[in-house]
């Protein structure tokens, strides 16, 4: 059967107290509606709609990039879940398989869990809701169960009487079923309840209505947490980061302190890569079996081949492709470069934009001067080229195979293979200058305390 999901995107997100969209807050280094839009590819979904409120034009451009621009729906007015499903009914025209109504702000969803729903309309519900028992049920729409374990109805907590708000099966908000079922029951929700909104779990009775299953899908409470606040997106961020932690040991990473390591959503760690304290993956991070990522280091856009070296306190920016047994050591930042293996950087150096070749090494100091305020440009550095510390390399500029730069040296032109290049004045000491200035400026220092 096809598969559909409509991912509601509407939502104000006041209390994110922020000017960024609530859905587009990111979490593991994506923003929570391209996380949603994944779950959807991931179970299988021929077709996603994203439906987005008028409020927030960068939500309907984000949406329209991840899914089409004919796939992106408005709801005009904040009248309730079913009325944003109904704002979805034009894109959905021709649709005739099963879709699952998806939430912009509950990133976390595991596409196995996800995909139980649809396992259960196969098996003959014809709604189907994923639902959590909750340590503290609160404000959440409780699912009262029938004698023979479907579910019966779904409760609002506003509208719920105490024996329903005692129940601690809960309500996530995902549903599915037959999309033209679905489209049919839409139209004969009402509005009489407490907040006077349209609500989508009403469907549920409309089903049991007419003699149809309706079916409650159990789910672990972390699955599917929603984000409406700073404080639930940090946990949001915990759950995420524990998750990932857990699968990359599970892998064969080593972490002697994975709480204190934090992934991006695509950050590719193979097995044997040992990772010390207080590690930040960016996204866009490859790194290979063997590497090793020492504290405090920070890396972004980059790959890391077996056998390297990176930190303590290193950053990789974009574009950095690091060797294979590579060293880039404490307070070394490489942006755009490709290292050749065996290279050095062992301290306190910038490395940007160039290329660095096998065996070369950079001495403390060194800078790659590639950028004049208007372009970037190269610095390429030859295998086996030793480049002394405290030099600054002024780009475009090549220094040959085999070559040496003399500590403290301002290259600007290129040193061909072998040679040894210089840039520095000529050292001169003026004899007893130091002694005479000291003896002079004490003579005014205790003039000046005198008055």
């Amino acid at each position: 059967m096809a598969r559909a999901a409509i991912i509601l995107a509407a939502g104000m997100g006041t209390r994110m107290q922020s000017s960024t969209p609530k859905v587009l807050h990111k979490v593991g280094g994506r923003s929570m509606l391209e996380w949603t839009c994944d779950l959807a590819n991931n179970l299988g979904c021929e077709k996603t709609v994203i439906v987005v409120g008028p409020q927030y034009p960068q939500v309907g451009e984000a949406a329209s990039a991840l899914v089409g621009e004919s796939n992106v729906c408005i709801q005009q007015d904040q009248l309730g879940t079913a009325d944003a499903v109904k704002a979805a009914i034009p894109a959905m025209t021709g649709f005739t398989g099963d879709a699952i109504v998806l939430y912009a702000d509950t990133p976390l969803i595991p596409s196995e869990v996800a995909s139980g729903a649809f396992d259960a309309i196969s098996e003959g519900a014809s709604i189907v809701v994923l639902g959590f028992h909750a340590a503290i049920p609160g404000g959440y729409g409780r699912l009262v169960l029938g004698k023979d374990g479907s579910l019966d109805r779904i409760v609002e907590a506003k509208d719920a009487n105490p024996e329903e708000l005692a129940v601690t099966f809960c309500n996530s908000g995902v549903m599915a079923g037959p999309w033209p079922l679905m489209a049919e029951l839409l139209g004969e929700v009402m509005n009489d309840n407490a907040k006077g909104e349209y609500y989508l779990t009403d469907l549920v009775a409309l089903a049991r209505g007419r003699g149809l299953k309706a079916h409650a899908a159990p789910c672990d409470e972390e699955h599917v947490l929603g984000v409406n606040s700073r404080v639930q997106l940090a946990e949001a961020e915990a759950v995420f980061q524990k998750r990932r932690r857990n699968e990359l040991l599970e892998a064969g990473v080593g972490m002697i302190a994975p709480e204190t390591v934090f992934f991006s959503h695509d950050t590719q760690i193979a097995n044997d890569v040992e990772i010390e304290p207080n590690v930040v993956f960016g996204p866009g991070v490859t790194v290979e079996s063997g590497a090793q990522i020492r504290a405090f280091s920070h890396l972004e856009g980059a790959v890391v081949s077996g056998g390297a070296q990176i930190g303590p306190y290193a950053r990789l920016r974009p574009g950095a492709q690091i060797g294979n047994d590579v060293r880039v050591g404490n307070f070394v930042e490489v942006k755009n470069v490709k290292m050749g293996k065996g290279a050095k950087a062992n301290h306190l150096s910038y490395l940007g934009d160039g290329q660095v070749g096998a065996g070369a090494n950079i001495g403390a100091g060194t800078i790659f001067c590639n950028y004049d305020g208007f372009f970037k440009y190269q610095t390429v550095i030859g295998e086996g080229a030793f480049v002394g510390s405290n030099s600054a390399l002024v780009a475009p500029v090549t220094i040959g195979e085999g070559a040496m730069i003399g500590s403290g040296s301002v290259i600007t032109s290129d040193v061909k293979p072998g040679d040894l290049a210089v840039g520095r004045s000529r050292q001169t000491s003026k004899e007893g200058w130091a002694l005479s200035f000291r003896t002079i400026m004490k003579a005014r220092k205790a003039a000046r305390a005198k008055g």
